[in-house]
C-alpha cells in the first residue's frame, strides 16, 4: 500500500510512551509501534526513494551509557536520507506533530573550512545569503547544530555574512503541529514540500561544501 500518513494510534503511542518509558510497557505495546509507526515509515521510504534516495529510520532505543536519564526509548521517531553531496533530508514524528528539515546539520572541520571560505567569496557567499534569506522569509527556521557567540577567528564582525559564518552547519526546518492531514496521504506533500524548498540551499552545500573526507573520530 502507498503512504497514507500515520494513524492516530501513532501519536497516542508516543504520548503514552512519555509517561511509560520502560521495557515492560514497550513490549506490551510493540505491535502498535510496528503497525502504526514502522509500517508507515516504510511506506514513506518507498514513496520518496526515487527522488531522495533510501530513507533510513532511526532505532527507537536511546544510548543511555553517558546519560543521567536512563529512559530506554526515544519519545520521538525519525528517519533520514542523504544526497550524494552530503546534504540530509530528515523527518520526525512526535506526539506534538511532524518535524521536517534538510541541510547539513553539523559540519566537520574540513567542511566548515570550505563553507567559510566560500562565504568570503563575493559571488558564492552572496548566492547562499540570498537563498537562506528567501527561505527565512518563507517561514523556515534557518539554523545549525552550533552557532558561535562571536565571529570566527580572522573574521570582521561587520562582514555582511557574519551571521552565516558563525554557524557550524546550515539547515532549514519546519514544525507542523498535530493536524488531521498527518494521518492522510497529504502528509507526503508536506514532507516533499520542505525537502524540495531546500533544493537551492542543498545544491550550494553539495557543490561547494560537499561531504567530509576526514575519518570519523574515534569514540571515547
Amino acid at each position: 500500500m502507498g503512504f497514507t500518513g500515520w494513524p492516530i494510534a501513532a501519536f497516542e503511542f508516543l504520548a503514552e510512551l512519555e509517561a511509560n518509558n520502560n521495557r515492560a510497557w514497550w513490549l506490551e505495546h510493540r505491535p502498535t509501534y510496528d503497525s502504526a509507526i514502522v509500517a508507515p515509515f516504510e511506506a514513506l521510504a518507498a514513496a520518496v526513494h526515487d527522488e531522495f534516495g533510501p530513507l533510513h529510520r532511526f532505532r527507537p532505543n536511546r544510548d543511555v551509557r553517558f546519560s543521567k536519564d536512563k529512559s530506554p526509548y526515544k519519545t520521538v521517531t525519525g528517519a533520514m536520507t542523504e544526497s550524494h553531496g552530503g546534504s540530509s533530508y530528515y523527518v520526525q514524528l512526535s506526539s506534538e506533530g511532524l518535524f521536517v528539515g534538510s541541510g547539513m546539520y553539523h559540519l566537520a572541520t574540513d567542511q566548515l573550512a570550505r563553507f567559510r571560505e566560500a562565504l568570503l567569496d563575493e559571488a558564492l557567499g552572496s548566492r547562499i545569503a540570498v537563498v537562506t534569506d528567501d527561505l527565512a522569509a518563507a517561514g523556515y527556521d534557518v539554523t545549525a547544530a552550533e552557532t558561535l557567540k562571536i565571529a570566527p577567528r580572522g573574521w570582521d564582525r561587520e562582514h555582511p555574512r557574519i551571521e552565516l559564518a558563525r554557524r557550524k552547519g546550515l539547515v532549514i526546518s519546519r514544525m507542523f503541529s498535530r493536524a488531521k492531514w498527518q494521518s492522510t496521504a497529504k502528509a507526503l506533500g508536506y514532507i516533499q514540500g520542505v525537502w524540495r524548498d531546500a533544493a537551492p540551499m542543498n545544491y550550494w552545500l553539495d557543490e561547494i561544501v560537499g561531504p567530509s573526507t576526514l575519518p570519523p573520530p574515534e569514540f571515547g
